[in-house]
């Protein structure tokens, strides 16, 4: 796990891994966490998480990510780092979506990894206060990526729920 980071390409997906973590990482640091926060992101294919989508969210549909937060460590266990969960992203989909609007690819995973980050450290959209902080704290760590914050828009036109 490189910086408290573990990606795994389930199909060996053409994705910029250093880039993906460094997403991330930019989000942990942004965003105050702890310094020993770890988490995963798992780069795998639509089947995958619509079946993940389903069983857990009781959707039936694919989408573009899931985050998964890990349960609390009990008080009596001293954890040697601070695991936050766990993060989806359906390549298949996300290619197809960012195919169709135009999109760069790579900086469409970047803001999906920067956008599971924060909802392990979190951060919801169920509200209008709510998406405009979680949308706030997106445009912050793809401006400090260079990624034009217009994708934010771009990605909200998406329906991600």
């Amino acid at each position: 796990m490189s910086n408290g980071i573990l990606l795994q390409n389930t199909q060996n997906f053409a994705v910029d891994e250093t880039r993906l973590k460094g997403a991330a990482r930019i989000v942990l640091d942004q965003q105050s966490a702890r310094h020993n926060a770890c988490l995963s992101i798992v780069i795998t294919d639509s089947g995958v998480v619509h079946e993940l989508n389903q069983r857990h969210r009781q959707v039936d549909a694919t989408t573009d990510v899931l985050a998964f937060s890990a349960p609390p460590i009990p008080d009596e266990i001293e954890p040697a780092s601070n695991y936050l969960g766990d993060i989806l992203v359906a390549f298949d989909y996300v290619a197809a979506q960012s195919d169709a609007r135009g999109c760069c690819l790579d900086e469409t995973l970047c803001l999906l990894v920067i956008h599971g980050t924060l909802h392990l450290l979190g951060h919801e959209h169920d509200t209008e206060a709510a998406r405009e902080h979680m949308w706030a704290a997106q445009s912050q760590a793809l401006q400090y990526l260079g990624i034009d914050m217009t994708i934010v828009l771009d990605y909200a036109a998406i329906g991600h729920d």
